[in-house]
């Protein structure tokens, strides 16, 4: 298997640039250029309220891997003091490695730094600073936890407090979101290797930061390394989060820097088993697929506490307006990816789900219907409904539920777990369906599901939204199959409302359309709706409706393209009327213009056609968009009951220039295969995969 394809290294840092983020799908960080001056964390299920709504959102944590360099009287905080040399992203392991230059006082040094999140010990984050000096001189290497401009506060009082431990200043600490919602434990372990003799003091410096000064003698040519531990554990972990994070971060300890860095590489290794090959595409359409690959499998992990974020967990200041809230984008677009690749940590996500059925439940009594109606924008604690007021969508987006039975049912098939169909999927499931049936009325058209918005979510109400009746018939006829498969019950009328849900369609073309009384000139009309419900939620509308129905709205496709989540998919549109030109020219369009420098970040919009957007990604429903359709809509893999061979129906076309798409090892009812579809194959296959070790 060949590496992944890692950005180019950074030598010079522009305004516009994100930062480089790092996760393990715990913690989340944001890692400025000059890695101990800026930065920000983000820790899964650590929320609090947004300052600005004041609804429930996601919480700033502090930044545990601040920190400054003296020599002389010179500091690298200085302005002008610090140059960057190189900063080098390797998706191969997680690792960003970052070279400074620094002039002091008549004294240069160099530093390197190294950042990672531990992928087999979640809670931990680690750093090591290098500092070597051309002149022998003193040095102080400062260590510090960063709170300033943090909402929030410090919810330990003064070092040696009851609520801290022996080892201060080291911690742990213990940190309190804005509105008192949860908290974090905090807890930090320094070590200076390179010198025996050196002066270690405390200074708290106020509420904004925590330091550790190592002040020595320095000698020319010697390297001298600062190692840093950090673990994080938000109180959904743990009652008393900052002791747990203590215990963690003692074993991290003990396993050792070095250690806990291979088992990171190995970790990586082993993820990467399942990277997405586009044989025959230029290098950097593989660098793209590497990339959303790399993003996504960083922002989930099975140990998290709470679901990802439709930018998992990386924040900037220029954009947070979804508040880490979860959304219908994971279960659509990320979801799919990760059933075949991480399955567990698919599990993961499910179980937020899963966990929040009652909140669900009661959103949906209270709006006066039965079964359970999941949010728009779902709270991370308890799963309420967290959308700020003044807005429409948690009135009327009804189609997240419908997503989320789906997703249910999809690792059902992909996993082949019975034990999780019927103590996870079950439930759900059949919640969602009793809500479609209250939600859905009867007419001599059928059953309509009326005054609603669909994805172009425009505020304007619609009758019988395409994606919106076409979700909640595959979730019904999901829930009817997972009944036999169990073999449990279900109502009849069940069947006959998948059979006879309203889709609106022209009774000349047969074309679906967008909802009732559609129209292409309206506001959003250009959104391919009606599409979305064919691929990726593989609604059975005939081969006939299917082919007019993407030929109809391709035609708006260039209108389209560059808004979020479905301009991913037009290439598969394209594909699927066997036009190869037209797929690779809509995935450049719907995809490759979304992709930024110099980190290969995938933003929520294009900035060629949004220029005026704020740059804000990794934006996880367009990366894992683009999965999706490389996955499942290139290759005909469509996940249903039955054996894994059973899953492709349908002839291969992709876009123009790529041979094949190869994936040494998915799983498949437990089981490790190897995907390969080739241009013009009458289907995909999937075969025992030689990479089937177990991991150790």
């Amino acid at each position: 298997m060949s590496s992944p394809i890692s950005p180019d290294p950074v030598t010079e840092w522009r305004p516009e640039y994100l930062p480089a983020y790092l996760s393990n799908g715990l913690i989340g960080l944001r890692i400025g250029h000059i890695p101990l001056l800026s930065g920000v964390m983000m820790v899964s299920g650590f929320e609090g309220l947004d300052p600005e709504s004041r609804v429930e959102a996601f919480a700033r944590a502090p930044y545990p891997l601040a920190g400054n360099l003296r020599v002389g009287r010179a500091r690298l905080s200085d302005p002008g003091r610090a140059v960057l040399k190189e900063q080098r992203y390797d998706f191969s392991c997680g690792e960003l490695h970052t070279r400074l230059g620094f002039e002091g006082d008549g004294v240069r040094a160099d530093l390197d730094v190294i950042n990672l999140c531990s992928r087999t010990q979640p809670t931990i984050t680690l750093q090591e600073v290098k500092v070597t000096v051309d002149h022998d001189c003193e040095v102080t290497m400062t260590s510090g936890v960063n709170a300033r401009d943090v909402p929030g506060g410090w919810a330990h009082n003064d070092p040696g407090a009851l609520d801290t431990d022996m080892s201060w200043p080291d911690g742990p600490y213990y940190w309190e979101s804005f509105g008192k919602l949860s908290n974090l434990g905090i807890a930090v372990r320094t070590q200076l290797c390179g010198v025996d003799q050196f002066d270690r003091q405390f200074d708290p410096s106020g509420p904004d930061q925590i330091v550790t000064h190592y002040t020595f003698e320095a000698r020319a040519g010697v390297p001298y390394r600062v190692r840093r531990y950090v673990s994080a554990v938000p109180k959904p972990m743990h009652s008393q989060s900052h002791l747990e994070a203590q215990r963690l971060l003692e074993a991290a300890y003990l396993r050792g820097f070095d250690s806990l860095r291979a088992d990171n590489h190995a970790a990586w290794d082993w993820l990467w088993q399942g990277r997405v090959v586009l044989e025959g595409a230029p290098a950097r359409w593989q660098a793209f697929a590497d990339a959303a690959f790399y993003y996504l499998h960083s922002s989930v992990n099975g140990s998290s506490p709470s679901s990802s974020s439709v930018f998992g967990l990386a924040y900037w200041p220029n954009y947070h307006y979804y508040r880490g809230h979860q959304m219908w984008d994971l279960e659509t677009f990320a979801l799919p990816p990760l059933l075949l690749t991480q399955p567990e940590a698919a599990a993961g996500l499910l179980r937020f789900r899963k966990e929040r059925l009652p909140a669900a439940i009661e959103s949906s009594r209270v709006a006066g219907y039965r079964g359970a109606k999941y949010p728009w924008e779902s709270s991370l604690r308890d799963g309420s409904e967290a959308t700020p007021t003044g807005t429409f969508g948690a009135a009327t987006e009804h189609h997240v539920s419908t997503d989320v039975a789906i997703a249910f049912a999809r690792y059902v098939h992909a996993t082949g777990d019975l034990d999780f169909a019927t103590r996870e999927a079950w439930p759900v499931m059949t919640a969602v369906a009793e809500w479609i049936e209250s939600r859905s009325r009867w007419s001599t058209r059928g059953f309509e599901i009326q005054q609603v918005i669909g994805i172009a979510e425009t505020g304007h109400l619609v009758n019988n939204s395409a994606f919106v009746n076409m979700s909640a018939a595959v979730a019904l006829r999901e829930t009817i199959a997972m009944a036999h498969l169990l073999n449990l019950p279900v109502p009849p009328q069940w069947e006959e409302m998948a059979d006879q849900l309203v889709i609106p369609s022209d009774p000349r073309t047969r074309v679906i359309q967008n909802h009732d009384d559609y129209d292409p000139s309206e506001e959003q009309g250009a959104t391919p709706e009606a599409p979305a419900g064919l691929f990726p939620l593989c609604y059975e509308a005939g081969t006939n409706t299917e082919r007019r129905t993407f030929e109809y709205y391709l035609n708006f496709a260039d209108q389209y393209a560059g808004q979020p989540m479905l301009s991913a998919m037009l290439g598969v549109y394209a594909a699927r009327l066997g036009d190869r030109a037209r797929a690779l020219e809509l995935f450049e369009k719907g995809y490759g213009q979304f992709v930024v420098d110099p980190y290969t970040i995938t933003l929520e919009y294009s900035p060629t056609v949004f220029p005026d957007h704020p740059h804000a990604g990794p934006f996880t429903a367009n990366l894992g968009g683009f999965l999706t359709s490389c996955l499942y809509g290139l290759t005909g893999l469509q996940l249903r009951e039955g054996e894994p061979a059973a899953w492709f129906d349908r002839q291969i076309t992709l876009p123009d220039g790529w041979d094949a798409i190869h994936v040494d090892r998915l799983w498949a009812h437990t089981k490790p295969m190897s995907l390969h579809a080739v241009q013009g194959d009458d289907r995909g296959h999937l075969v025992p995969s030689r990479m089937n070790a177990p991991r150790d």
